[in-house]
């Protein structure tokens, strides 16, 4: 599999799509359960159908999967969600032996839905722990190790996210190439709206609107790189806009890239806190946090430096407005 992803990237990524999927598999898919449905084909919903089973795109064997809801909606409307059970998530699957393996998912659309809940995408460690987050961390080259195992290519197109709680969309460690176009951010998220984590790179949001109500900023990017907020609109309610740093030691896994090379853009800023208006911050913790210290040892990454090491961002064409 791995050789049929670095053809397809060298060819500018046109993988085959999903087969549709079947009426038994819709019918099965709409059925109300509390076992996840496991997606592999492409799901046409009926106009503004509910779907309140969770959905899980997991492995190799899902690439191509979605969901277009033509505006329906997935999960239960007020239903809290957690962290290991989303509303929908896009996973990849680990494969024991001798040397663990992992299966992971590419070209996956959720288009012209609301969702109550949250979307978690997620490579190493998915489901299971940290362990083997923190095991690769602890290795020279583990960002290029994270992202090989990570989702890939994931758009969100239309869609509206209903928080409950938990953050409503969270690219995980790793994950690349992630395409948000025109969101709605709503309901209550106890941290952020969005989170892009450590060594995930290649993000893009754009048009979205943020009315959701948060506990901290409203975007967080985490060591990770090359992303694009552009366009967007929020409404920050005295909260933070979009923070960049690096959460050293966080879980003891060492956090190797930086927030670097991101590009912010063109948003427009409302609500802001007039005596400390923090629409958007680079380098927003150079550690000081409690934690910074759990990943000493090793002559790399966040273990060597507790700072943010933001760099090469670009800022520009953002508004603040009363």
């Amino acid at each position: 599999m791995i050789a049929v992803l670095a053809a397809a990237a060298m060819q500018g990524w046109a993988l085959p799509a999903s087969r549709p999927c079947t009426d038994d598999q819709l019918a099965e898919l709409s059925r109300p359960s509390e076992q996840p449905y496991r997606l592999t084909c492409r799901a046409v919903l009926s106009a503004n159908q509910t779907v309140t089973r969770r959905i899980l795109i997991e492995g190799a064997e899902a690439s191509g999967a979605g969901i277009d809801c033509r505006g329906g909606s997935l999960g239960v409307a007020g239903a809290r969600t957690t962290t290991q059970a989303p509303t929908v998530a896009v996973w990849s699957r680990r494969i024991d032996g001798a040397r663990p393996l992992w299966s992971r998912p590419t070209d996956v659309t959720l288009r012209d839905c609301v969702i109550h809940g949250a979307v978690r995408i997620w490579g190493m460690g998915a489901g299971q722990g940290m362990s083997a987050l923190q095991a690769s961390s602890r290795t020279p080259g583990h960002t290029v190790a994270v992202q090989a195992v990570a989702p890939s290519h994931v758009r969100i197109e239309g869609v509206t996210f209903r928080a409950t709680g938990s953050i409503p969309l969270y690219v995980g460690p790793g994950v690349t190439d992630v395409t948000v176009t025109a969101p709605r951010f709503t309901g209550v998220s106890d941290s952020a709206a969005i989170y892009l984590d450590a060594e995930s790179a290649r993000t893009t949001v754009a048009g979205g609107m943020f009315g959701i109500a948060t506990g901290r900023e409203q975007i967080a990017v985490d060591g990770s790189a090359a992303n694009r907020i552009v366009g967007n609109r929020f409404a920050l309610r005295g909260r933070g806009g979009v923070f960049l740093y690096r959460n050293c030691g966080e879980d003891g896994v060492i956090r190797h890239q930086t927030p670097s090379g991101n590009l912010i853009a063109d948003n427009v800023f409302t609500g802001a806190s007039r005596f400390r208006p923090r629409t958007v911050v680079v380098g927003s913790r150079e550690g000081g946090r409690r934690y910074c210290g759990d990943d000493a040892g090793y002559p790399f990454g966040s273990s060597a430096d507790d700072g943010d090491g933001a760099e090469g961002n670009v800022v520009r064409g953002n508004r603040t407005e009363r």
